[in-house]
């Protein structure tokens, strides 16, 4: 493992790692709806469009395209970005950033569910966390917020949050991954929860590690080997090594993971391997690859692009992608809307706590 960089380097790791995780989310989010859009519509999508390869945000739909995308497709489509438009995969990055700053390092799980209350409408959270949160304004008391009345234990919701507690632990992925645990049994339990150390890790190894496959088995040490999300994302990344392709591993990974459903942790977490090694580092190949594989494709773009954002620095990301955002954020969360990446990368480096 390389050292950690020095102030400026890490500072635009983190600024990397913020803008990645926008634009990534963006990328996605038209088409995020996995059982109307798979990885074969997304590509006839884009090659309809001459948007093959895709370097750039997803094009205009044309025709009658426009009724199957996400009603936000105005705001995140090329040409149309004006600042970033409001989504729970950067509502949580934020939140955790409050958090960390409000109750520190040695925060519990109580004051998460604390600040989602007090920050955090309701509305907009789903699946797991609007469970939890239900749980919450109920009473009950983590870990009974995971677990009452709750089917959506092992989905992809704790995994979006994770990106904090990587950013602020370069060089240390094991103890994000245990931040990360804390965050995530409000809500999570089993894969939910290693999904969210995992993801942790896997940000946090980014900021040191040679490649990005070596981030990918440092992050794969902080869960449990028999998990099912880590017989997967080591099923993902042995075909990798084969030098199958980035289509027939995906064809093969998911015809083994079907009937999990497509926001299910382990299938998505497949998918974001795979963007993550065949993309191999470069930024704007491994959210491409990424979103194409499809089911949540802005959470997967997301948490590919704050690796790759991480793993390069902002400094590598082409400006197509951080120039329409306009350094603007829009958020659900209570005090933070309209604020700018560039501030939220600033308060995120005064929190970082560097590797031992």
């Amino acid at each position: 493992m390389t050292p950690v960089d020095t102030e400026a380097a890490l500072a635009g790791r983190i600024l990397g790692g913020w803008q990645g995780r926008i634009a990534g989310n963006m990328l996605g989010k038209p088409v995020e709806q996995g059982e109307v859009w798979s990885r074969d519509r997304i590509d006839r999508y884009l090659r309809r469009a001459a948007a093959l390869p895709l370097t750039d945000y997803l094009p205009e739909p044309t025709g009658d395209e426009a009724t199957a995308l996400r009603p936000e497709w105005r705001q995140c489509v090329r040409g149309r970005i004006h600042g970033s438009c409001r989504d729970d995969d950067v509502d949580y990055a934020i939140l955790g950033l409050d958090l960390l700053e409000t109750h520190g390092f040695g925060f519990s799980t109580e004051q998460v569910g604390d600040l989602w209350l007090l920050r955090l409408p309701y509305l907009q959270t789903f699946t797991a966390e609007r469970a939890a949160y239900r749980n919450l304004t109920g009473g009950l008391k983590p870990p009974l917020t995971a677990t009452y009345d709750n089917p959506y234990q092992e989905w992809i919701g704790a995994l979006i949050r994770a990106d904090i507690f990587g950013w602020t632990c370069p060089g240390a992925p094991r103890r994000a991954a245990l931040l990360a645990r804390r965050d995530a049994v409000l809500s999570h339990t089993g894969n939910g929860v290693y999904g969210a150390m995992w993801a942790a890790a896997l940000i946090a190894a980014a900021f040191t590690a040679p490649t990005v496959r070596h981030a990918v088995d440092e992050a794969l040490a902080v869960i449990p080997a028999s998990s099912r999300l880590a017989r997967t994302v080591r099923r993902v990344v042995s075909l990798h090594d084969t030098r199958m392709s980035w289509e027939d591993t995906l064809t093969t990974v998911a015809e083994e993971t079907g009937g999990m459903g497509w926001i299910h942790t382990v299938p998505n977490a497949a998918v974001l391997t795979a963007g993550l090694l065949y993309g191999d580092g470069d930024f704007t190949r491994t959210i491409t690859l990424t979103v194409r594989g499809g089911l949540d494709t802005d959470s997967n773009g997301a948490t590919a692009g704050s690796v790759a954002g991480v793993f390069g620095g902002a400094a590598a990301i082409p400006d197509q992608w951080k120039a329409p955002l306009e350094d603007t954020v829009r958020s659900a969360v209570f005090g933070f809307d309209g604020v700018r990446i560039s501030e939220l990368a600033e308060r995120t480096l005064r929190l970082v706590e560097p590797a031992a």
